[in-house]
């Protein structure tokens, strides 16, 4: 079963990206470098609830 998670800027703390995640397979936070459009550059997300 997939679960929602959302990715928050580690810089602005703004929500800006949703995805889904496999808690069986994969256990650890998600990180990925999305663009953010708050601080207008490449930042680093991280998952939260």
């Amino acid at each position: 079963m997939r679960e929602k998670v959302i990715l928050v800027c580690t810089e602005c703390f703004s929500r800006n990206y949703q995805t889904t995640k496999n808690k069986a397979v994969q256990k650890e936070k998600i990180e990925l470098t999305k663009f953010c459009k708050r601080c207008n550059k490449h930042t680093l997300h991280k998952e939260n609830k």
